[in-house]
């Protein structure tokens, strides 16, 4: 549930560049309000995750995944929506996802329309 005081910032979190500037990009084309960050630690460390409305996150990345990034903010009981982006997932990191409350996980290359689609149900959330 997405607090009433967070804005609608919608939050890239991917260690490939192109990837995070190209999903910002769409994010800003369609009026929402993007920022990216290279790691999950230095999302966590910014401070953003108050002001997160939705999450958008790779699986496997350098230091911090974005399943136990998931894992991190379940325990600290800061629920945003997640939507999980993957070149390298499987069925078992999907159930494990989406049984942490994921609200989508899709496979790169994936459709911007279906992206959107799920961030726009997140933030409805």
């Amino acid at each position: 549930m997405v607090d009433q005081n967070r804005t609608k910032l919608v939050v890239i979190v991917d260690d490939d560049d192109s990837m995070r500037s190209a999903v910002q990009d769409l994010l800003e084309a369609v009026g929402l309000p993007a920022r990216g960050f290279a790691s999950a630690e230095e999302f966590l460390s910014s401070g953003k995750q108050h002001e997160t409305a939705c999450l958008i996150t790779d699986i496997r990345m350098p230091g911090m995944s974005g399943l136990d990034l998931q894992a991190h903010l379940n325990a600290e009981r800061c629920r945003i929506p997640i939507i999980f982006i993957t070149a390298h997932g499987d069925e078992k990191m999907r159930l494990q996802a989406r049984r942490e409350g994921a609200v989508e996980f899709l496979s790169k290359p994936f459709d911007n329309e279906v992206l959107l689609d799920g961030v726009r149900a997140a933030l409805e959330s």
